[in-house]
C-alpha cells in the first residue's frame, strides 16, 4: 500500500512537471530545475536544505577544509561604508551650558499654567529632568569584579567616621548620656492605646470604591483634555489634589482646566478672587449651569476649541469631566449641548459609569461618576455637607446640624425659614418642626425629618454660604477673630454682603 502511493505521488509530479495544468504545449510555468532537486526535493526545499549547509565549510575525503564557511572567512569584506557624517545627521549635539540654558527657559514655560508645549515630542524631554542620585553607591559599575573581591583585590580602606576605639567608647557613652524614652520612636510604636477609633459606617466611604476609581483612570486615559469641576461655595474641600499629582507626574501631556460651577450661589467679588486664586496654578473659568440661562458657556467652548487647535494631528479631541458627586459634571454636559443627554439629580452618585456624549464634530465629551479621594482630615460631617453622602441614609442627621449652623450666618437662617432666635441646634429644629407641622405622637418635634430638610437645603443652594477666598478681608477678620483679636460669636457682614436692606448677594445670579 504504501509503495502504490508513493507511485500515485510521482506520477503526479510527473505529470504537473511535464506541462499538466501549465500552458498549452506541454510546457510549464517553472521548469527550470535547481541542482539537488529530485522526486522528493522541490525547489523551495532545496534552497532550503542550502541555506541550512550555508554555514558549514567544504571538506574533501581526508576532512580538510577546502572552502571556509562565512564566518570563518578572513579576508576583509569587499563592500564598505564610507565614515560620511550623513549618516549621523538625525542626531542632535548640545553643550553643556545651552542645555543648562535650555533647562531654565523650559521649566519657566512649564510652571505657567496658560502656557502650552507645542511640539512636545520633537524636544529632548529626558535631558530636561536631572538625574535622580542613586540611594546606594554600586561599586562595580566603577571597579571590576576581579580586582574588588576574591585575592587579588585591590580595594582602598573604607573610610570610617571613628578613628580609634577611644574615640567610639565615648561616642556611645555620650549617645546613652542623651537617650530619652519620650523620643524612642521604637517604643512609641510598640505602644498599644487602650483606646480605638470607632469604625466608620461604610456609607461616609461613598466614591472610594475601585469600580469608580476603575472608571476615573478610564476617563483620564482616553481624554486629551481634563476638566476638574469644583463648587464654587467651597472650591478647596472639593478639590482632589491626587488627580493633579496623577497627571502631573504620570500623564503631563495632558492639559487641566479648573471649573468653578454654581457661581450663582456666591457673590461676585468671592468668584472673582477664587478665579484669581486658582488661576496661578491651572487655568479657571467660572460656570453656571443651566440649559435655559448658562453663564461660562462661551469662554469654555472657545478654550476647548483652541485645544482643537493644538491637536490638528488627531481626528478629535476628548474631554473629561473630573470631580467630587454632586458638584455638576453632568449638569455642565446637558449645558453645553443645550439639551438632557446626561442623567442628572440634586443627590450624589447619579452617574454610575462613564458616558461618551458628542459635543462638536472634533470636541467629545466623556461624562465620569463622582470620586473621593479618601482623606484622615475630614470628619462624618465635613462629609455630609459636601454632598458625598445621600441624606437620606444617615441614620441621626441632627447631629450634623451644629457645624452647618458654625457655616451660615444667623441672618441668613432667620430670612431662611423665618425663625427669630434660638439657643442651640436642637431649639432651632424644634422651632422649624413646630411650624413645618412634622410632630411625632404627643407634638414631639420629629428632628430626625426636621434635619434633613435642612440638609437638603443645604445642598440645593436654598441656604446662603461660600468658604471666604484666601487673603480676603473678611477671612483676614475670621483669623483675628480666631486669635482672639476680635470678640467671638460677633460677625458684622460686610459691605458687599449687607442684608438688612436687600436680598443676600449670595443667593443672586449677578455672577
Amino acid at each position: 500500500m504504501g509503495n502504490g502511493k508513493r507511485e500515485k505521488n510521482r506520477l503526479a509530479k510527473v505529470a504537473s512537471k511535464s506541462g499538466a495544468g501549465g500552458k498549452a504545449g506541454g510546457q510549464s510555468l517553472n521548469n527550470t530545475k535547481l541542482k539537488g532537486e529530485n522526486f522528493y526535493h522541490d525547489k523551495q526545499k532545496v534552497k532550503y536544505l542550502n541555506m541550512l549547509r550555508g554555514g558549514r565549510p567544504t571538506r574533501n575525503a581526508k576532512g580538510d577544509i577546502i572552502k571556509a564557511a562565512q564566518f570563518q572567512n578572513t579576508e576583509a569584506p569587499v563592500g564598505r561604508i564610507a565614515p560620511n557624517r550623513k549618516w549621523f545627521g538625525n542626531t542632535r549635539v548640545i553643550a553643556q551650558n545651552k542645555l543648562d540654558e535650555f533647562r531654565e527657559k523650559m521649566g519657566e514655560k512649564m510652571n505657567d499654567p496658560y502656557q502650552v508645549l507645542m511640539r512636545q515630542s520633537k524636544l529632548p524631554l529626558s535631558l530636561l529632568t536631572e538625574p535622580t542620585k542613586l540611594s546606594r553607591f554600586h561599586m562595580l559599575e566603577t571597579e571590576k569584579f576581579s580586582t574588588t573581591f576574591g585575592p587579588k583585590a585591590q580595594r582602598k580602606r573604607p573610610k570610617l567616621a571613628i578613628a580609634s576605639v577611644d574615640e567610639l567608647v565615648s561616642t556611645v557613652d555620650n549617645s546613652l548620656d542623651n537617650y530619652h524614652d519620650e523620643k524612642d520612636s521604637a517604643l512609641l510604636a510598640n505602644q498599644v492605646c487602650d483606646m480605638a477609633d470607632e469604625v466608620r459606617d461604610s456609607k461616609f466611604s461613598k466614591g472610594q470604591s475601585k469600580r469608580i476609581w476603575n472608571e476615573l483612570y478610564k476617563v483620564i486615559d482616553s481624554s486629551d483634555v481634563i476638566l476638574h469641576v469644583l463648587d464654587s461655595r467651597d472650591p478647596l474641600g472639593t478639590r482632589c489634589r491626587n488627580i493633579e499629582q496623577y497627571l502631573k507626574k504620570e500623564a503631563p501631556h495632558k492639559h487641566l482646566v479648573f471649573i468653578l460651577n454654581k457661581c450663582d450661589l456666591v457673590p461676585t467679588w468671592a468668584m472673582a478672587k477664587w478665579v484669581q486664586h486658582l488661576s496661578q496654578e491651572h487655568p479657571t473659568l467660572a460656570f453656571h449651569a443651566s440649559i435655559n440661562h448658562c453663564f461660562g458657556k462661551g469662554a469654555l467652548i472657545s478654550l476647548l476649541r483652541q485645544f482643537s487647535t493644538l491637536h490638528k494631528d488627531k481626528k478629535q479631541i476628548s474631554v473629561g469631566m473630573v470631580g467630587y458627586p454632586n458638584v455638576g459634571k453632568s449638569s455642565i454636559i446637558n449645558a453645553l449641548k443645550a439639551k438632557k443627554v446626561c442623567t442628572t439629580a440634586p443627590i450624589p452618585g447619579e452617574t454610575k459609569v462613564w458616558q461618551y456624549i458628542t459635543l462638536m464634530k472634533r470636541i467629545y465629551m466623556i461624562d465620569c461618576p463622582g470620586i473621593v479621594h479618601p482623606s484622615t482630615e475630614d470628619s462624618e460631617t465635613d462629609i455630609v455637607l459636601k454632598g458625598v453622602v445621600r441624606i437620606e441614609n444617615l441614620k441621626n442627621p441632627e447631629d450634623h446640624i451644629d457645624q452647618l449652623m458654625e457655616r451660615v450666618k444667623m441672618s441668613y437662617l432667620q430670612k431662611t425659614y423665618q425663625i427669630a432666635s434660638w439657643t442651640d441646634s436642637t431649639h432651632f429644629l424644634s422651632q422649624l418642626a413646630s411650624k413645618s407641622g412634622k410632630l411625632l405622637k404627643g407634638g414631639e418635634p420629629d428632628l430626625p425629618t426636621v434635619a434633613k430638610m435642612v440638609l437638603n437645603d443645604w445642598l440645593r443652594g436654598r441656604i446662603p454660604y461660600f468658604a471666604h477666598p484666601p487673603n480676603s478681608r473678611e477671612s483676614l477678620a475670621e483669623a483675628k477673630e480666631a486669635e482672639g483679636d476680635a470678640p467671638k460669636g460677633i460677625k458684622r457682614p460686610a459691605p458687599e454682603e449687607d442684608i438688612s436692606e436687600s436680598k443676600p448677594e449670595a443667593i443672586t445670579s449677578d455672577a
